[in-house]
C-alpha cells in the first residue's frame, strides 16, 4: 500500500446472491490500516443473506491477503481485497458459500490425499445497440475476428484487468452466440480460466464477473452472464472443469488412460 501510493482499501465479499459486494476504507494512518487488515469489521449479515435473523446479525468480513489487487476502475489509487464471513465469536461463517466450499475441499483432502482443482469457462453475452457495419451471421460467431466479432477489445481490456488481478487465465475467444434483433445486437464471448484449486477457482470467477460488468458500464453496453437469452441461440454454460492433484501433479490419467482416481471421480 506504501509503495504503491494506494489511498483506499475495498473489502470485497461474495454475499447470499453471488454477487461482489463492498466496503470502503480511506487510509488515515499505518495504525487504522493494521487494524483493518487485522480485525476486518463488521456488517450487517442480515441484509447479506437471507438465513440470518436481524435479530442476530453480526457477521465480520476479514481480508484473505493472498487475494489482494489493485482496483482497476477506481479514480483513488485503490487496493481491493477479498474476505471471508466470521461470526461474532470469532468463528467462519458456516452458510457461506465460500466456507462451505473450503470445508469440502479439507474433507476432500483428508480422505483421498488427493487436492480438488478447478477451472471455469466464463460465457457471456455483449448486448449493444444494433451495428449495421461488418454483421456476423446467426451462430456463427465462433473464433471471430474484429471487426466482424466487435467487442474483441473489451474481452482483450478485461482479460488483462482479470489477470492483473490474481486470474489465471487460459484464453479468451468470441463465441458461437450472436442475436441480431430491430434495435439491439448480443454477441458471445468467452473467457477460460487454467486449473487451480477449487476456492482459487470460485474467487477468479467472481472477480471476473465484477471486472467485465464494469467494463461494459465503461463502454455503454450490457454484459449478460445469463444462461439463456434467445430460444434456438446459444446459451452461456458456464462449464467448469475439474482435476485431480497430488504433490503438484494432475493424477487424472495414467500409462492406462483414465487413472482409478479419475474414474472415482467422474462416477460421483
Amino acid at each position: 500500500i506504501k509503495a504503491h501510493g494506494i489511498k483506499m482499501v475495498n473489502f470485497r465479499y461474495a454475499a447470499g446472491d453471488g454477487r461482489l459486494k463492498t466496503l470502503n476504507f480511506v487510509i488515515n494512518d499505518e495504525k487504522y490500516l493494521d487494524r483493518i487488515l487485522s480485525a476486518g469489521e463488521r456488517v450487517d449479515g442480515s441484509s447479506l443473506f437471507k438465513s440470518i435473523d436481524a435479530g442476530s446479525s453480526d457477521l465480520y468480513v476479514v481480508p484473505r491477503y493472498r487475494t489482494a489487487f489493485v482496483n482497476p476502475f477506481s479514480q483513488v489509487p485503490a487496493m481491493d481485497i477479498l474476505c471471508s464471513f466470521y461470526t461474532a465469536d470469532g468463528k467462519p461463517f458456516e452458510s457461506s458459500p465460500a466456507e462451505i466450499l473450503r470445508r469440502s475441499e479439507t474433507e476432500f483432502m483428508k480422505v483421498s490425499g488427493l487436492e480438488f482443482h478447478a477451472l471455469g469457462e466464463l460465457e457471456y453475452y455483449v448486448i449493444s445497440h444494433r451495428n449495421p457495419l461488418y454483421p456476423t451471421g446467426t451462430q456463427q460467431g465462433y473464433h471471430e475476428s474484429y471487426p466482424f466479432s466487435k467487442w474483441e477489445g473489451l474481452r482483450a481490456e478485461a482479460m488483462v484487468a482479470i489477470a492483473e488481478a490474481g486470474g489465471r487465465i487460459k484464453y479468451g475467444h468470441s463465441e458461437v452466440g450472436f442475436i441480431r434483433a430491430e434495435d439491439s445486437e448480443m454477441a458471445q464471448q468467452e473467457i477460460e480460466f487454467l486449473p487451480v484449486p477449487a476456492s482459487e477457482a470460485a474467487d477468479q470467477l467472481a472477480v471476473a464477473k465484477w471486472i467485465l460488468s464494469g467494463i461494459g458500464n465503461k463502454y455503454g453496453v450490457v454484459i449478460s452472464f445469463a444462461p439463456k437469452i434467445s430460444i434456438g441461440h446459444a446459451g452461456s454454460g458456464l462449464h467448469v472443469h475439474t482435476c485431480l492433484v497430488k504433490n503438484g501433479k494432475n493424477v487424472m490419467t495414467d500409462k492406462s488412460g483414465l487413472s482409478a482416481p479419475a474414474r472415482k471421480l467422474i462416477a460421483g
